[in-house]
């Protein structure tokens, strides 16, 4: 079972959105937040990304070729050739629609920066702990030698984008859908084994690691502690002390939010009764499932399906 995957798959509550900036210096656009997550990539030239919240804590970061930034709450910014540069709101008047993307043009008429922007839709109301623990701006540095695979995703980008061709409109959003788990994967891996933490180092810990795919693979599962601890090899203490320090919360406790994200999903996406998302979310009736649901959710799994499908 891939646990990323799953994860953001559960939380994504539609299909990217994104578009292809041109800034010509002096340029500054200001960017509003997003429900979901942002995301930048520099396909050629130079700009600064601008926090528009706790500048102190996270100063202005210049951005290269190659390099990527995701902002995990889709929180304000502003990019401009230079900190300094006035910003301003995107107007319609400087969007063109074209295929595979629209393209947004500012600025003057200096040296050129060639952007990908865009967003992720994704669940923020109930943020998985893996996401949750990311940092709010997560800056990857082109590095080919480090993160081959992003490399290789950014320069796909790149060459479909200046030169669309048939195709093009189908090889586009596919690859700026694998490119949240690139970015993901490539901060989860970018620092020493040694030294993770939380979820960097549940996902390679020989012990929670596979606890973990069982849980995801099978969530309607009767599990229990003894039974998770017996799959990771460990005394029932042990296990769930080691799984509570990585995961952030007991294994008991994560099982029930699992097997809510599933139903979560499982009610935006298809019309299954809610008998069968209760047996296949380990649930003995429809009423447990609902009283267990409205109590993490706080209202009906019915309702809950009707505002889901009205979004």
């Amino acid at each position: 079972m891939d646990i990323l995957t799953e994860v953001l798959s559960s939380m994504r509550t539609g299909r990217p959105v994104s578009v292809r900036t041109t800034g010509r210096a002096p340029f500054g656009l200001r960017l509003p937040p997003v429900a979901g997550a942002g995301f930048h990539v520099v396909l050629s030239g130079t700009c600064w990304l601008v926090p528009l919240e706790d500048a102190a804590q996270q100063p202005s970061l210049p951005l290269g070729p190659g390099d990527v930034v995701f902002l995990r709450n889709g929180r304000g910014h502003i990019l401009a050739d230079h900190p300094d540069t006035p910003a301003e709101v995107e107007r319609e008047s400087q969007f063109s629609p074209g295929s595979p993307l629209g393209t947004v043009t500012i600025g003057g008429a200096g040296a050129r920066t060639n952007l990908l922007c865009g967003n992720y839709h994704l669940d923020q109301a109930r943020p998985h702990p893996l996401v949750r623990q990311l940092p709010e701006i997560i800056h990857l540095p082109a590095n080919p030698v480090r993160h081959p695979e992003l490399s290789s995703a950014i320069q796909l980008l790149r060459a479909e984008l200046e030169q669309p061709r048939p195709g093009s409109a189908g090889i586009v959003p596919a690859l700026i859908d694998s490119l949240l788990l690139y970015i993901l994967r490539a901060w989860l891996e970018q620092g020493p084994a040694a030294q993770a933490r939380g979820w960097a180092a549940a996902l390679g810990d020989t012990a929670v690691a596979p606890v973990l795919a069982a849980i995801h693979a099978e969530p309607g599962a009767p599990w229990t502690v003894e039974s998770l601890a017996a799959r990771a090899g460990l005394s029932r203490a042990a296990f769930a002390r080691r799984f509570n320090d990585l995961v952030g919360e007991p294994p008991m406790a994560y099982l029930t939010r699992w097997r809510m994200t599933t139903a979560a999903r499982i009610l935006r996406e298809s019309e299954d009764p809610l008998s069968a998302i209760a047996a296949r979310t380990g649930y003995g009736s429809e009423y447990a499932f609902a009283k267990a649901f409205k109590r993490e959710y706080g209202q009906a799994p019915g309702g809950y399906r009707r505002e889901a499908r009205a979004a």
